[in-house]
């Protein structure tokens, strides 16, 4: 039967999420019932063509990429695939109707990865951060808003904001396996040998910035999805405050984390200032 082939599906989806990703999956787990699932099958299809350009490095990446991304076309073609992941993403795709070109930058900014190393200017930067994680926001802003095309209009910008905010954190926060494993620099005028104080600071400030507009979309967000993304932004929020602190050298040298038990303590507490209206 489809219906237990699709199950199974979601089923992978929802795991990949966990095993992946404790702090989305903590997220995840705050939004309503009804649109779970779905951000669930919209973060195993972006985490496996993340995982093909970043990890799988004793095999081929461009073929496998190049597999991935047609097995992806058909799937949104025949409304079906016998990958999961894309099996479950296709049903997301069509449900909410998220359009193409999303999907098309998404895949052109992991494209980038298999060979770019370097993002000189600022236009190719905010270009490779639109594809990689803006348009991410965005697919999630219309499962949250579940059609409701004015509300998603109007919330655009900051969903894209709050895209950008994350995938900087990312960046900053993974500045030495990105440098010393991929060999990738993404922050451009800006040299990760001698990243000094300064530069950081210049980092965090765009950060913050971006942080800002994105807290505005979320505050007028549905029910259903403004806690689990209050708790995302928190997170990630706490990820910057850390970042902020450590020396520009020790982030060059180690992995900055939230420990799980500071996790908990973001829960709770966000779930106060949700309870209280003092989002």
């Amino acid at each position: 039967m489809k219906a237990l082939f699709d199950s199974v599906s979601y089923g992978c989806s929802k795991l990949v999420t966990q095993a992946y990703s404790t702090s989305f999956s903590m997220a995840t787990k705050m939004l309503s019932d009804s649109i779970r699932q779905d951000i669930y099958n919209i973060y195993g299809f972006v985490r496996f063509a993340d995982e093909i350009v970043d990890t799988f490095h004793e095999f081929d990446k461009k073929t496998l990429f190049e597999r991935f991304e047609a097995d992806l076309e058909a799937a949104l073609v025949d409304k079906i695939s016998l990958n999961p992941i894309l099996n479950s993403f296709q049903y997301t795709y069509h449900k909410y109707n998220l359009e193409k070109h999303m999907v098309d930058a998404f895949m052109k900014s992991m494209r980038l990865d298999l060979s770019k190393t370097t993002y000189l200017t600022e236009s190719e930067y905010k270009d490779y951060i639109y594809g990689s994680a803006d348009v991410v926001g965005l697919m999630c802003l219309k499962v949250f808003v579940n059609g409701d095309n004015e509300k998603y209009n109007a919330l655009k910008d900051s969903a894209m904001s709050l895209g950008s905010a994350f995938q900087k954190v990312n960046f900053l926060r993974d500045l030495k396996a990105d440098f010393d494993v991929l060999e990738r620099t993404y922050f451009p005028n800006t040299d990760l040998n001698n990243l000094d104080e300064d530069a950081k600071q210049i980092i965090i400030n765009d950060i913050e910035s971006d942080f800002a507009k994105g807290l505005v979309g979320i505050k007028l967000l549905p029910l259903e999805a403004k806690f689990g993304v209050f708790m995302a932004y928190r997170y990630y929020n706490q990820l910057l405050k850390k970042l902020k602190t450590t020396p520009a050298l020790e982030i060059k040298n180690t992995r900055v984390r939230v420990p799980n038990y500071k996790k908990v303590e973001l829960l709770t507490r966000s779930y106060v200032k949700y309870q209280l209206n003092l989002l």
